[in-house]
């Protein structure tokens, strides 16, 4: 997969595909942003802007990182994932906790 083909798979994957079918599955998020902060966050080991210093995150994300959203991504619409479980670490390591902060 090319570059451009990455990007595409993101964008489809985070903008469509999620917010789709996160109502029927009981996900803590339901926009496009949300989904985007817990994989690339999953995928840089922390908050993704440390890693990633430019914007939009996914434009100047290495092909490395962005594929491994993606996959964490493509895990989570298969049920091989927790969403939730992923959403928790992303906030652990932006120092937010409690239910306001599960909704972000």
């Amino acid at each position: 997969m090319d570059r451009a083909d990455l990007e595409a798979r993101w964008l489809d994957l985070t903008r469509r595909e999620m917010p789709a079918a996160a109502g029927a599955r009981g996900w803590p998020v339901r926009f496009d942003h949300c989904f985007q902060r817990i994989l690339l966050d999953h995928a840089t080991g922390g908050p993704w802007y440390d890693a990633i210093p430019r914007r939009p995150a996914y434009r100047h994300a290495p092909d490395g990182v962005l594929r491994a959203a993606i996959a964490a991504g493509e895990a989570a619409l298969a049920g091989e994932a927790d969403l939730h479980a992923l959403n928790r670490a992303s906030l652990d390591g932006r120092g937010k906790r409690g239910p306001a902060a599960a909704r972000r």
